[in-house]
């Protein structure tokens, strides 16, 4: 038994004595191994030793570091053993079944990296700029930025991660970041062939960019336990970023998750059937958390559309050489989805998100009116992305007011992303099925890992209170 909360709860299974237990709500436990747990101590150790030699180095260095791991990056002898180190993590996963979409470091992934780091080289330093200042009689205050510490990630295998994690460096921040086993080589490689180097050309202290070497999913959670994290991110599948969020707060780091996606489509009536079209295929080219999961045909839409988002489907399929499968709701017309492999749908199943890598996957379902449809998406989708397709200006803006969801636009769905939409490369998309956020928006780049620091002047000294 082990005391939870002041009450004692039987150990999980594969607990050994000196291994960690957390909780997780509600009355879950689970185990963390002793070795896990001081691997992501040691490894945040460093990240926090590396603070004040990282706050001493100029803004040009930090942009020397992103010019260097850029340049690296692009240049084929040196990305050459980060290459074959992604060969041989796509050929292991796709031996064990797993999804290699996301996990190929393919040209086009290669470009969006190193797109990415050019932005953060030419970004502005902020660390030390004045936000606000309060004048009073003979004294003064200053609201300054300032860097906010260790940021501890845990990431898909996905090998872009690279450079959403470096973007915290821009702040005067350190990383310490725990990959997906599936691109655990790829990141091993990345470290030392590309960011390593890159660090040292620039003088930026090597502990600044940590990798946890460990595969394991308790590496994952020991990391997320760590007090000496100053803000803790963690991307993935639904189910494992609520565990790894619970375990941060539990141990009072604040979390910024991302583990559910799936964007909606509300299409009325009067929309345009051509630009349905056209935005269905265009929302379903790969699988990501913003790719589109649920149609809604709102109205006579039901009756006239559904063949114009068959056809973006398909189009988006033929791409890939396969068909789409489509899970259709009541009121749906099968007839306007040949060619597609139809399945059925009720309410409920319209929270599930698609996973999916050859075969674009989605649900279509029926509303009556615009306000059916808003409430159906704000109780079922994960109130992520939503797409409204009207020719009203007036229906669109109160589809705005009653959807309670971060990103919300009148075309595709895919382009909620901070690099594409605002020039800003994200650590990740923040939301966790809540809509909104305290003070900031859903998309959390490296330039908003701040804190903010008070500096006052007294110039009169008699002054009391």
């Amino acid at each position: 038994m082990v005391v939870v909360e002041g009450r004692p709860v039987p150990v999980p299974d594969g607990w050994v004595e000196g291994d960690w237990v957390v909780g997780v709500p509600p009355d879950r436990l689970l185990v963390v191994p002793k070795q896990s747990m001081e691997q992501a101590r040691g490894a945040v150790g460093r990240a926090a030793a590396s603070l004040p030699a990282l706050s001493r180095m100029e803004s040009a260095s930090i942009s020397e570091f992103y010019r260097s791991f850029a340049a690296l990056l692009g240049d084929d002898g040196a990305f050459a053993a980060v290459g074959r180190a992604n060969e041989a993590d796509v050929g292991s996963a796709a031996a064990r079944g797993r999804a290699t979409g996301r996990l190929r470091l393919d040209g086009r992934m290669r470009a969006a990296m190193v797109e990415a780091l050019d932005i953060w080289a030419d970004q502005a330093d902020t660390r030390g700029s004045v936000v606000e200042r309060v004048q009073h009689d003979g004294w003064s205050i200053e609201v300054r930025r300032a860097p906010l510490g260790v940021v501890g990630f845990v990431f898909e295998g996905r090998p872009n991660v690279f450079t959403d994690a470096t973007g915290v460096l821009r702040g005067g921040n350190s990383c310490v970041f725990r990959i997906g086993s599936d691109a655990l080589g790829t990141a091993r490689a990345i470290m030392e062939h590309l960011v390593g180097p890159s660090l040292r050309r620039a003088g930026l202290p090597e502990d600044s960019v940590v990798l946890l070497d460990d595969p394991s999913h308790g590496g994952a959670l020991a990391l997320m336990a760590q007090t000496g994290l100053s803000l803790a991110v963690a991307r993935g599948s639904g189910p494992t970023v609520r565990d790894l969020g619970a375990v941060a707060r539990q141990h009072g780091v604040p979390a910024s998750l991302h583990g559910t996606g799936g964007a909606w489509m509300l299409v009325c009536g009067d929309a345009s059937t051509d630009r349905v079209q056209a935005v269905v295929e265009r929302s379903l080219d790969r699988k990501v958390c913003n790719t589109l999961n649920v149609v809604c045909l709102v109205g006579q839409a039901a009756a006239s559309h559904g063949r114009a988002v068959a056809d973006g489907a398909r189009a988006a399929a033929e791409r890939r050489g396969t068909t789409p499968i489509v899970h259709l709701g009541a009121g749906v017309d099968d007839s306007d989805f040949a060619g597609c492999e139809l399945r059925r749908v009720s309410d409920e199943g319209l929270s599930t998100e698609r996973e999916w890598d050859d075969r674009p996957e989605f649900s279509v379902v029926a509303s009556p009116d615009l306000a059916s449809a808003v409430d159906a998406c704000n109780r079922w989708s994960p109130r992520f992305v939503v797409s409204v397709l009207t020719g009203d200006e007036r229906r669109f803006a109160e589809a705005w007011d009653a959807l309670d969801a971060p990103f919300v636009g009148d075309g595709m769905t895919r382009w909620v992303d901070g690099q594409y939409a605002l020039r800003r490369p994200e650590l990740g998309l923040s939301n966790w099925e809540h809509g909104r956020l305290l003070g900031r928006g859903a998309i959390l780049s490296g330039s908003d890992v701040f804190s903010l620091r008070y500096r006052v002047r007294q110039v009169d000294p008699g002054i009391g209170r």
